[in-house]
């Protein structure tokens, strides 16, 4: 037998502790592949496809990500390999296989490894670049498709990058092989664990170090979050109070756990909590890592996801009409013709769903004074409307209802957080004359769009109003005009058209650009969800690989303990329960403890965006108990059958 039959009949025989390294890999391999033609691509490097500028950036920032990422699993997993193979190799040696031998075997090894996983990695690239080239060109609009293409570069870049990181991988662990003896190699699985033990010093450091990461995180506000110290805080806080958790805090658990008679002593349940101390305490660092990784993937997505939705709302909240304009002078009509803008519409396949008009006033170079707060506008102008204006506005857009007293005004400026203004008074030049009105309050809500003309609105009580406005030329009155289209998030196009036909000297006082500005910033959140949802399911596939690895790797010593069970009496069912619980825990403890921060990070995002974003978080958080419910599924079904077919033996 040959070396290189030595080691393909290892694989072999250990596929089931290698599948899940090798589906990362080529999960690896074909993201990667599919990034680097996308970037590779003969339309792309020469320009064709403009679209392609947007997104060509942070795909080479994923590429780096996946090599980065995908180093640091490779050595993981190699290492786990080393650690369990350990009285196979004591074997061998035992045999007359000198160190340089074992370490040809497991370059062999890794090598066999390498190449299947490169090749399918990059066969299942490129037929998935196809779908890929696909989906990009409908989120960057393009008229045509993106053409399929194999560019040579990308495949020998891909296969070239990854042969090179597995083998310099395969170079480093080969080198750690034979330092021990070889009565050392062969009694590894003898080793007794000894005892699970805990030091309350780094249970209570545990403890403040995540009460102090939650608490840091709930308390960032736009205020006290400028520069890195706070999310310095809580990013290494979090990360000591994790590590400590599972090494330290789940033992005190555990031995509270044995302590309770009635607990411990039903059923099976000794056996389960006996093992499972140990699995958490040899896993520790898997655990840790699944947490970590499992909170960067849900806050990752959340905070995408939260952006894109809570950005049109926002957008809507703070423009609620898609077209808006303001004129001076009673149906002069000089910012657009109302019928060429209806014709417009009207073939762009639009409808206006709502729409609104009234009648106001201009206030020149208003200053607001409330309290110790002054602002001046001397650069914008106030628009004063009524309170019945106002009201019908409002009742359209389901914002409340306002009241006043006679003789005041109630002010609405757009600042991000609630409007610093409270009681004082509005100062301006009203008709060329200067004027002063007492304001009761401010209002949080936009009726309107802002434009120059009504950067500052005031809203007037009813009868105070119609005297101001009698008083008024009606060349000099302001005119609102405002339209809500069918479908806006569509209408880009057709705002862009309305734009160019308004002077360009009135332009400041128009508001088209919702459907614009919503288009700009859906295509960008689109690409960055479409590209951070692949490197997402990377770092998923990975941290239950992870955990699946770990698992295969202690087979063999888990199958003797069943067996030996199962002389004593234990049925198939019990050994089964006691498989379930104890997969379920390891599987779901790192996901119930990424959730929790994942929770407090959502918290600490809507604090600094000043809204409340749960729904979202809630979605994210469930499609991902969803997938990791569908993994435990698979590795707790393909353990489920090694272990039977070993212990039951």
């Amino acid at each position: 037998m040959t070396f290189r039959s030595l080691a393909l009949s290892n694989i072999r025989g250990n596929w089931r502790s290698y599948s899940a390294f090798f589906l990362s890999s080529v999960f690896s391999v074909l993201i990667f592949y599919i990034y680097a033609a996308f970037l590779a691509h003969p339309d792309v490097v020469n320009g064709n496809i403009m679209a392609a500028t947007k997104v060509r950036r942070g795909m080479v920032f994923c590429e780096y990500l996946i090599v980065i990422f995908s180093f640091l699993f490779v050595l993981y997993s190699n290492s786990a390999f080393l650690k369990t193979r350990k009285q196979e190799f004591g074997l061998f040696s035992l045999f007359g296989m000198t160190k340089a031998q074992l370490r040809r075997l497991v370059i062999y090894e890794n090598t066999a490894i390498a190449v299947l996983a490169i090749a399918v990695g990059i066969g299942l690239g490129m037929l998935f670049s196809k779908l890929f080239f696909m989906a990009l060109g409908v989120l960057l609009d393009m008229d045509e498709a993106i053409p399929f293409a194999v560019p040579l570069k990308a495949v020998w870049l891909t296969g070239g990058g990854f042969f090179l990181l597995f083998m310099v991988i395969s170079l480093w662990t080969a080198l750690r092989i034979g330092r021990n003896e070889i009565i050392d190699l062969l009694n590894a699985a003898r080793k007794p664990k000894g005892q699970l033990v805990y030091s309350i010093w780094l249970v209570a450091l545990a403890i403040v170090c995540l009460a102090t990461s939650y608490g840091v995180a709930l308390s960032m506000t736009p205020e006290n979050s400028e520069g890195l110290t706070s999310p310095l805080i809580v990013l290494v806080t979090v990360v000591i109070g994790t590590y400590f958790l599972f090494t330290q805090l789940s033992v005190l658990f555990l031995r509270f756990i044995q302590k309770r008679r009635g607990v411990y002593y039903k059923r099976t349940n000794m056996i389960v909590y006996s093992q499972l101390g140990y699995k958490i305490k040899d896993n520790a660092r898997i655990l840790f890592t699944v947490s970590l990784l499992s909170a960067v993937i849900m806050t990752a997505l959340g905070a995408v996801y939260i952006l894109q939705i809570g950005s049109t709302e926002e957008m809507v909240k703070r423009s609620p009409y898609s077209i808006v304009y303001i004129e001076e002078g009673l149906n002069s009509h000089k910012v657009i013709d109302p019928k060429q803008m209806e014709r417009i519409i009207q073939e762009d396949g639009f409808k206006v769903t709502r729409e609104a008009k009234f009648t106001g006033v201009k206030l020149s170079d208003p200053v607001i004074k409330s309290g110790e707060v002054e602002r001046s506008y001397d650069w914008s102008s106030a628009l004063i409307m009524s309170l019945g204006d106002y009201n019908k506005l409002a009742s359209s857009l389901g914002e409340p209802i306002q009241t006043l007293q006679e003789g005041t005004v109630k002010v609405s400026v757009p600042i991000y957080g609630d409007n610093p203004f409270g009681s004082g008074t509005v100062e301006g030049k009203l008709n060329g004359a200067h004027r002063g009105f007492e304001m009761s309050e401010a209002i949080n809500a936009a009726v309107i769009n802002t434009t120059d003309f009504n950067y500052v609105t005031l809203v007037m009580d009813d009868l105070s109003f119609a005297r101001l406005l009698s008083g008024i030329p009606e060349d000099k009155l302001l005119v609102a005009y405002a339209f809500e289209l069918s479908n806006w998030k569509k209408a880009g196009e057709t705002a862009t058209k309305l734009q160019q036909l308004v002077p360009k000297e009135l332009l400041p006082g128009t508001d088209f650009k919702r459907s614009i500005r919503y288009a700009s910033s859906a295509e960008e959140i689109s690409l960055t969800v479409f590209i951070g949802i692949f490197i997402a399911l990377l770092f998923f596939i990975a941290s239950g690989s992870m955990i699946y690895f770990k698992l295969f790797t202690e087979l063999q010593e888990d199958q003797a303990q069943f067996k030996s069970l199962s002389r004593i009496g234990m049925t198939r069912g019990e050994i089964r329960k006691i498989l379930v619980t104890q997969i379920g825990i390891v599987f779901f403890v790192p996901c119930v403890v990424g959730i929790v921060h994942t929770l407090f990070a959502m918290m600490a995002l809507d604090n600094l965006m000043e809204s409340s974003n749960w729904i979202y978080s809630f979605v994210v958080i469930g499609i991902y108990i969803a997938m990791q419910s569908i993994y435990f599924l698979f590795a707790c079904g393909s353990y489920m059958k090694s272990m039977l077919r070993g212990a039951t033996a």
